[in-house]
């Protein structure tokens, strides 16, 4: 979510849909870090905290949907040729997982062994997408080196988007329901991973967004993957 390493104007429709798939990632994201505080929970209700967060996983599949679109038509990518459209196309499975991990826990008569194959493994496999994908964006701004020779937006976009999939990837872990207890492995460090994770996501989302020039024109924003590798 908001990585690349172009800054060149684009064209008022290129911003646009960089603007439209920045607005996607960061509604998914205010979703899932409002998602987990306690007092949310006891203000809307169980039910009704699981629908905010399948709303956001649905929010987060459009918006990578619309990103893994801009690199195969808008930018040329061919299919499977280069690292950044497979950051991409590894971004949009990890978010339809996150669909069906949160649309199954709106499931309110599962038993422990269902939630653990049906909510807690599709999204511990979600969150690897997310790793690995933020990964090869991270790789992208670097080169071979860990850290840039210049520490520009695209790198911070790239690197706050990277601390967001390590906290996703702690949360998965965590929340595994542990079957000899029917309990959450750790639901502080769940909640709190999820929650930090989201905004690191809402954060890159915002550093996408395009910025419009003294000139009038706008810059590139920052989508999910590399415009070059």
């Amino acid at each position: 979510m908001g990585h690349t390493l172009a800054f060149a104007p684009r064209p008022a429709t290129r911003a646009a849909w960089d603007r439209s798939i920045a607005v996607g990632f960061a509604v998914g994201s205010a979703c899932f870090f409002v998602g987990p505080f306690p007092g949310f929970v006891q203000l809307v209700g169980p039910g009704a905290d699981s629908v905010v967060f399948f709303v956001g996983s649905v929010f987060f599949t459009l918006a990578a949907a619309m990103e893994l679109r801009e690199g195969t038509v808008r930018r040329g990518r061919r299919w499977g040729r280069d690292p950044s459209w497979w950051s991409a196309a590894i971004q949009f499975a990890g978010t339809l997982l996150f669909n069906i991990s949160t649309f199954a826990a709106m499931q309110d008569s599962l038993s422990t062994g269902q939630e653990d194959r049906l909510v807690w493994a599709p999204d511990l496999f979600g969150s690897a997408c997310f790793l690995l994908s933020g990964a090869l964006a991270y790789r992208a701004t670097t080169g071979s080196r860990v850290r840039p020779e210049r520490m520009d937006r695209a790198w911070t976009t790239a690197a706050v988007n990277m601390l967001g999939c390590v906290l996703f990837g702690i949360s998965a872990i965590a929340s595994y329901i542990v079957p000899s207890s029917g309990s959450v492995l750790d639901l502080a460090a769940s909640n709190w991973c999820t929650s930090l994770g989201a905004l690191c996501f809402l954060i890159g989302a915002l550093l996408s967004l395009p910025r419009r020039q003294p000139d009038g024109r706008h810059s590139a924003g920052h989508p999910i993957v590399p415009t070059e590798v």
